[in-house]
Protein backbone atom coordinates (compact mmCIF):
# COMPACT_ATOMS: atom_id res chain seq x y z
CA UNK A 1 0.00 0.00 0.00
CA UNK A 2 2.75 2.37 0.90
CA UNK A 3 4.48 1.73 -2.39
CA UNK A 4 1.27 2.23 -4.36
CA UNK A 5 0.49 5.48 -2.47
CA UNK A 6 4.01 6.75 -3.07
CA UNK A 7 3.78 5.92 -6.76
CA UNK A 8 0.37 7.66 -7.05
CA UNK A 9 1.78 10.74 -5.33
CA UNK A 10 4.70 10.76 -7.77
CA UNK A 11 2.25 10.52 -10.66
CA UNK A 12 0.18 13.34 -9.20
CA UNK A 13 3.28 15.50 -8.86
CA UNK A 14 4.29 14.80 -12.41
CA UNK A 15 0.81 15.54 -13.79
CA UNK A 16 -0.16 18.69 -11.85
CA UNK A 17 2.65 20.99 -13.06
CA UNK A 18 1.64 20.34 -16.69
CA UNK A 19 -1.85 21.84 -16.09
CA UNK A 20 -2.22 25.61 -16.38
CA UNK A 21 -2.40 27.05 -12.85
CA UNK A 22 -5.43 29.20 -13.71
CA UNK A 23 -7.44 26.05 -14.47
CA UNK A 24 -7.66 25.06 -10.84
CA UNK A 25 -6.50 28.10 -8.82
CA UNK A 26 -8.72 30.85 -10.29
CA UNK A 27 -12.38 31.11 -11.25
CA UNK A 28 -13.26 31.36 -14.95
CA UNK A 29 -12.79 34.96 -16.21
CA UNK A 30 -16.29 35.13 -17.72
CA UNK A 31 -18.17 38.32 -16.84
CA UNK A 32 -21.73 37.09 -16.36
CA UNK A 33 -22.95 40.66 -15.82
CA UNK A 34 -21.96 41.65 -19.40
CA UNK A 35 -24.90 41.67 -21.82
CA UNK A 36 -23.23 43.16 -24.91
CA UNK A 37 -25.45 46.18 -25.49
CA UNK A 38 -22.44 48.25 -26.58
CA UNK A 39 -22.11 45.99 -29.63
CA UNK A 40 -24.98 47.97 -31.20
CA UNK A 41 -22.46 50.72 -31.96
CA UNK A 42 -20.42 48.40 -34.15
CA UNK A 43 -23.59 47.11 -35.84
CA UNK A 44 -24.67 50.69 -36.62
CA UNK A 45 -21.20 51.52 -37.93
CA UNK A 46 -21.19 48.52 -40.28
CA UNK A 47 -24.67 49.34 -41.56
CA UNK A 48 -23.80 53.00 -42.12
CA UNK A 49 -20.61 52.03 -43.95
CA UNK A 50 -22.61 49.81 -46.31
CA UNK A 51 -25.28 52.41 -47.01
CA UNK A 52 -22.99 55.42 -47.30
CA UNK A 53 -24.01 58.98 -46.51
CA UNK A 54 -25.73 61.85 -48.29
CA UNK A 55 -25.10 65.57 -47.83
CA UNK A 56 -26.80 68.35 -49.80
CA UNK A 57 -25.28 71.82 -49.51
CA UNK A 58 -26.66 74.96 -51.14
CA UNK A 59 -24.38 77.94 -51.78
CA UNK A 60 -25.96 81.39 -52.17
CA UNK A 61 -24.29 84.70 -52.93
CA UNK A 62 -23.64 87.10 -55.75
CA UNK A 63 -21.12 86.31 -58.47
CA UNK A 64 -17.42 86.64 -57.77
CA UNK A 65 -17.46 85.78 -54.05
CA UNK A 66 -15.63 82.45 -54.46
CA UNK A 67 -18.52 80.02 -53.89
CA UNK A 68 -17.23 77.40 -56.32
CA UNK A 69 -13.67 77.65 -55.04
CA UNK A 70 -14.74 77.28 -51.42
CA UNK A 71 -16.70 74.10 -52.19
CA UNK A 72 -13.70 72.61 -53.98
CA UNK A 73 -11.52 73.57 -50.99
CA UNK A 74 -13.92 72.10 -48.40
CA UNK A 75 -14.07 68.66 -49.98
CA UNK A 76 -10.66 68.67 -51.72
CA UNK A 77 -12.45 67.64 -54.88
CA UNK A 78 -13.89 69.26 -58.01
CA UNK A 79 -17.48 69.43 -56.81
CA UNK A 80 -18.46 72.93 -57.91
CA UNK A 81 -20.54 73.90 -60.93
CA UNK A 82 -17.69 75.83 -62.59
CA UNK A 83 -15.42 72.79 -62.41
CA UNK A 84 -17.55 71.21 -65.12
CA UNK A 85 -17.98 74.24 -67.39
CA UNK A 86 -14.53 74.41 -68.91
CA UNK A 87 -12.77 77.74 -69.39
CA UNK A 88 -15.45 79.57 -71.37
CA UNK A 89 -16.74 82.74 -69.73
CA UNK A 90 -20.22 82.31 -68.37
CA UNK A 91 -22.77 85.05 -68.85
CA UNK A 92 -24.65 86.28 -65.80
CA UNK A 93 -28.13 84.74 -65.96
CA UNK A 94 -31.04 87.16 -66.15
CA UNK A 95 -32.93 85.24 -63.48
CA UNK A 96 -31.86 82.90 -60.71
CA UNK A 97 -31.06 79.41 -61.90
CA UNK A 98 -30.75 76.41 -59.63
CA UNK A 99 -27.99 74.01 -60.67
CA UNK A 100 -26.98 70.84 -58.83
CA UNK A 101 -23.78 68.84 -59.11
CA UNK A 102 -23.50 65.45 -57.38
CA UNK A 103 -20.26 63.62 -56.72
CA UNK A 104 -19.40 60.41 -54.89
CA UNK A 105 -16.52 61.00 -52.48
CA UNK A 106 -14.72 58.26 -50.57
CA UNK A 107 -12.26 58.66 -47.70
CA UNK A 108 -10.88 55.81 -45.56
CA UNK A 109 -13.63 53.48 -46.71
CA UNK A 110 -16.45 55.96 -45.96
CA UNK A 111 -18.58 56.80 -49.02
CA UNK A 112 -20.58 59.99 -49.29
CA UNK A 113 -22.79 61.33 -52.05
CA UNK A 114 -22.25 65.07 -51.99
CA UNK A 115 -24.62 67.38 -53.85
CA UNK A 116 -23.72 71.05 -54.23
CA UNK A 117 -26.65 73.28 -55.25
CA UNK A 118 -25.56 76.55 -56.81
CA UNK A 119 -27.78 79.60 -57.38
CA UNK A 120 -26.17 81.66 -60.19
CA UNK A 121 -27.84 85.00 -60.74
CA UNK A 122 -28.67 85.67 -57.09
CA UNK A 123 -28.07 89.32 -56.20
CA UNK A 124 -26.53 90.14 -59.61
CA UNK A 125 -29.37 92.22 -61.03
CA UNK A 126 -30.10 95.92 -60.60
CA UNK A 127 -33.48 95.06 -59.10
CA UNK A 128 -33.12 92.12 -56.71
CA UNK A 129 -36.63 92.29 -55.31
CA UNK A 130 -37.99 88.87 -54.31
CA UNK A 131 -34.88 87.14 -55.66
CA UNK A 132 -35.05 84.67 -52.75
CA UNK A 133 -38.37 83.24 -54.00
CA UNK A 134 -36.89 80.74 -56.55
CA UNK A 135 -34.54 79.48 -53.81
CA UNK A 136 -37.38 79.15 -51.29
CA UNK A 137 -39.43 77.32 -53.91
CA UNK A 138 -36.57 74.91 -54.67
CA UNK A 139 -36.10 74.06 -50.97
CA UNK A 140 -39.84 73.46 -50.49
CA UNK A 141 -39.99 71.41 -53.71
CA UNK A 142 -37.40 69.02 -52.24
CA UNK A 143 -39.49 68.70 -49.06
CA UNK A 144 -42.57 68.05 -51.17
CA UNK A 145 -40.77 65.41 -53.21
CA UNK A 146 -39.65 63.62 -50.03
CA UNK A 147 -43.16 63.89 -48.54
CA UNK A 148 -44.79 62.34 -51.63
CA UNK A 149 -42.34 59.44 -51.48
CA UNK A 150 -43.01 59.03 -47.76
CA UNK A 151 -46.82 58.88 -48.02
CA UNK A 152 -46.83 56.36 -50.89
CA UNK A 153 -48.51 53.08 -50.03
CA UNK A 154 -45.67 51.13 -51.63
CA UNK A 155 -42.84 53.38 -50.60
CA UNK A 156 -39.18 52.70 -51.19
CA UNK A 157 -37.10 50.98 -48.55
CA UNK A 158 -34.78 53.98 -48.56
CA UNK A 159 -36.21 57.26 -49.79
CA UNK A 160 -33.72 59.31 -51.86
CA UNK A 161 -32.92 62.43 -49.87
CA UNK A 162 -32.66 65.58 -51.97
CA UNK A 163 -33.61 67.91 -49.10
CA UNK A 164 -31.23 70.85 -48.61
CA UNK A 165 -29.37 70.15 -45.37
CA UNK A 166 -27.43 73.38 -45.20
CA UNK A 167 -27.32 76.74 -46.98
CA UNK A 168 -24.00 78.59 -46.93
CA UNK A 169 -24.76 82.28 -47.42
CA UNK A 170 -21.88 84.39 -48.75
CA UNK A 171 -21.70 87.95 -47.42
CA UNK A 172 -19.61 90.43 -49.46
CA UNK A 173 -16.57 91.70 -47.49
CA UNK A 174 -17.72 95.34 -47.32
CA UNK A 175 -16.62 95.77 -43.71
CA UNK A 176 -19.63 97.98 -42.92
CA UNK A 177 -22.97 96.22 -42.39
CA UNK A 178 -25.36 93.74 -43.96
CA UNK A 179 -27.22 94.83 -47.07
CA UNK A 180 -31.04 94.80 -47.01
CA UNK A 181 -30.85 91.87 -49.44
CA UNK A 182 -28.72 89.87 -46.98
CA UNK A 183 -31.09 90.58 -44.09
CA UNK A 184 -34.24 89.76 -46.05
CA UNK A 185 -32.84 86.53 -47.50
CA UNK A 186 -31.61 85.15 -44.17
CA UNK A 187 -34.74 86.27 -42.32
CA UNK A 188 -36.99 84.34 -44.70
CA UNK A 189 -34.82 81.32 -45.44
CA UNK A 190 -33.70 80.67 -41.83
CA UNK A 191 -37.24 79.43 -41.16
CA UNK A 192 -36.97 76.61 -43.70
CA UNK A 193 -33.28 75.63 -43.86
CA UNK A 194 -30.09 75.66 -41.77
CA UNK A 195 -28.18 78.82 -42.74
CA UNK A 196 -24.45 79.24 -42.11
CA UNK A 197 -23.32 82.77 -43.03
CA UNK A 198 -19.72 83.36 -44.11
CA UNK A 199 -17.75 86.48 -44.99
CA UNK A 200 -16.37 85.75 -48.45
CA UNK A 201 -12.81 86.63 -49.49
CA UNK A 202 -11.96 87.70 -45.95
CA UNK A 203 -8.33 88.34 -46.92
CA UNK A 204 -9.50 91.69 -48.37
CA UNK A 205 -10.15 92.92 -44.80
CA UNK A 206 -7.64 93.77 -42.09
CA UNK A 207 -7.99 91.86 -38.83
CA UNK A 208 -9.52 94.94 -37.15
CA UNK A 209 -12.01 95.42 -40.01
CA UNK A 210 -12.86 91.72 -39.92
CA UNK A 211 -13.57 91.69 -36.17
CA UNK A 212 -15.69 94.85 -36.40
CA UNK A 213 -17.65 93.44 -39.37
CA UNK A 214 -18.31 90.12 -37.62
CA UNK A 215 -19.53 91.89 -34.48
CA UNK A 216 -21.77 94.18 -36.55
CA UNK A 217 -23.28 91.24 -38.41
CA UNK A 218 -24.06 89.37 -35.17
CA UNK A 219 -25.81 92.47 -33.85
CA UNK A 220 -27.90 92.77 -37.01
CA UNK A 221 -28.82 89.09 -36.94
CA UNK A 222 -30.09 89.46 -33.37
CA UNK A 223 -31.90 92.73 -34.13
CA UNK A 224 -33.76 91.12 -37.04
CA UNK A 225 -34.58 87.89 -35.21
CA UNK A 226 -32.54 85.74 -37.61
CA UNK A 227 -31.58 82.33 -36.22
CA UNK A 228 -28.63 80.90 -38.09
CA UNK A 229 -27.15 77.46 -37.45
CA UNK A 230 -26.56 76.26 -34.72
CA UNK A 231 -29.88 77.54 -33.31
CA UNK A 232 -30.09 77.99 -29.54
CA UNK A 233 -33.45 76.26 -29.16
CA UNK A 234 -32.05 73.01 -30.59
CA UNK A 235 -29.18 72.63 -28.09
CA UNK A 236 -29.87 69.23 -26.52
CA UNK A 237 -27.85 69.48 -23.31
CA UNK A 238 -25.33 71.58 -21.39
CA UNK A 239 -22.37 70.12 -23.30
CA UNK A 240 -23.98 70.96 -26.66
CA UNK A 241 -24.82 74.44 -25.40
CA UNK A 242 -21.19 75.09 -24.41
CA UNK A 243 -19.82 73.92 -27.77
CA UNK A 244 -22.46 75.74 -29.81
CA UNK A 245 -22.05 78.99 -27.88
CA UNK A 246 -18.39 79.10 -28.96
CA UNK A 247 -19.49 78.59 -32.57
CA UNK A 248 -22.17 81.27 -32.31
CA UNK A 249 -19.55 83.72 -31.01
CA UNK A 250 -17.47 83.13 -34.19
CA UNK A 251 -20.28 83.35 -36.75
CA UNK A 252 -20.08 84.53 -39.47
CA UNK A 253 -16.90 82.66 -40.39
CA UNK A 254 -14.38 84.83 -42.24
CA UNK A 255 -13.17 82.44 -44.95
CA UNK A 256 -10.70 82.27 -47.79
CA UNK A 257 -10.95 79.53 -50.41
CA UNK A 258 -8.26 78.18 -52.71
CA UNK A 259 -7.73 74.92 -54.56
CA UNK A 260 -4.12 75.86 -55.42
CA UNK A 261 -1.25 74.18 -53.58
CA UNK A 262 1.95 75.99 -52.66
CA UNK A 263 5.24 75.03 -51.01
CA UNK A 264 5.72 76.92 -47.73
CA UNK A 265 8.63 76.02 -45.40
CA UNK A 266 8.90 72.58 -46.97
CA UNK A 267 5.17 71.85 -46.61
CA UNK A 268 2.53 71.54 -49.33
CA UNK A 269 -0.58 73.52 -48.41
CA UNK A 270 -3.64 75.16 -49.89
CA UNK A 271 -3.33 78.89 -50.14
CA UNK A 272 -3.39 82.14 -52.07
CA UNK A 273 -0.09 83.64 -53.11
CA UNK A 274 0.31 87.42 -52.92
CA UNK A 275 3.35 89.65 -53.20
CA UNK A 276 3.24 90.00 -49.40
CA UNK A 277 3.27 86.26 -48.77
CA UNK A 278 1.04 83.19 -48.89
CA UNK A 279 -2.36 83.13 -47.24
CA UNK A 280 -2.75 79.65 -45.79
CA UNK A 281 -6.37 78.53 -46.10
CA UNK A 282 -6.25 75.98 -43.28
CA UNK A 283 -4.27 78.18 -40.88
CA UNK A 284 -6.67 79.60 -38.24
CA UNK A 285 -4.34 82.60 -37.82
CA UNK A 286 -4.97 83.58 -41.45
CA UNK A 287 -8.70 82.81 -41.77
CA UNK A 288 -11.53 80.75 -40.27
CA UNK A 289 -11.92 78.19 -43.03
CA UNK A 290 -10.87 75.37 -40.69
CA UNK A 291 -13.68 76.24 -38.26
CA UNK A 292 -16.24 76.16 -41.07
CA UNK A 293 -14.94 72.81 -42.32
CA UNK A 294 -15.04 71.31 -38.83
CA UNK A 295 -18.62 72.53 -38.31
CA UNK A 296 -19.95 71.22 -41.63
CA UNK A 297 -18.04 67.95 -41.79
CA UNK A 298 -16.18 66.85 -38.67
CA UNK A 299 -18.43 67.80 -35.74
CA UNK A 300 -21.96 68.82 -36.80
CA UNK A 301 -22.74 67.10 -40.11
CA UNK A 302 -25.15 64.58 -38.57
CA UNK A 303 -26.75 67.24 -36.39
CA UNK A 304 -27.34 69.45 -39.44
CA UNK A 305 -29.07 66.54 -41.17
CA UNK A 306 -31.09 65.68 -38.04
CA UNK A 307 -32.39 69.25 -37.67
CA UNK A 308 -33.31 69.32 -41.37
CA UNK A 309 -35.31 66.12 -40.93
CA UNK A 310 -36.85 66.58 -37.48
CA UNK A 311 -37.44 70.36 -37.51
CA UNK A 312 -37.53 72.00 -40.96
CA UNK A 313 -38.98 69.10 -42.91
CA UNK A 314 -41.34 68.22 -40.06
CA UNK A 315 -42.76 71.76 -40.02
CA UNK A 316 -43.31 71.55 -43.78
CA UNK A 317 -44.91 68.10 -43.49
CA UNK A 318 -47.34 69.20 -40.76
CA UNK A 319 -48.31 72.31 -42.71
CA UNK A 320 -48.93 70.36 -45.93
CA UNK A 321 -50.97 67.64 -44.23
CA UNK A 322 -53.03 70.29 -42.45
CA UNK A 323 -53.66 71.96 -45.79
CA UNK A 324 -54.77 68.64 -47.29
CA UNK A 325 -57.10 67.99 -44.35
CA UNK A 326 -58.57 71.48 -44.62
CA UNK A 327 -59.24 71.03 -48.34
CA UNK A 328 -60.73 67.59 -47.69
CA UNK A 329 -63.11 69.14 -45.18
CA UNK A 330 -64.33 71.57 -47.81
CA UNK A 331 -62.73 74.76 -46.43
CA UNK A 332 -61.58 77.29 -49.00
CA UNK A 333 -58.15 78.88 -48.90
CA UNK A 334 -59.71 82.13 -47.58
CA UNK A 335 -61.33 80.35 -44.63
CA UNK A 336 -60.00 81.51 -41.19
CA UNK A 337 -58.72 77.97 -40.48
CA UNK A 338 -56.48 78.13 -43.54
CA UNK A 339 -55.01 81.47 -42.50
CA UNK A 340 -54.07 80.00 -39.12
CA UNK A 341 -51.98 77.36 -40.88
Amino acid sequence: PSSSSSSSSVMAESVIPEMPPAMYLEKPSVDFSYVGIDAILEQMRRKAMKQGFELNIMVVGQSGLGKSTLMNTLFKSKVSRKSFLGTAEEKIPKTIEIKSISRDIEEKGVRMKLTVIDTPGFGDQINNENCWQPIMKFINDQYEQYLQEEINIDRKKRIPDSRVHCCIYFIPPTGHCLRPLDVEFMRRLSKVVNIVPVIAKADTLTLEERDFFKKKIRQELRANGIDVYPQKEFDEDAEDRTINEKIREMIPFAVVGSDQEYQVNGRRLLGRKTKWGTIEVENIVHCEFAYLRDLLIRTHMQNIKDITSSIHYEMYRVRRLNENNTQANGLGEHHPACREI
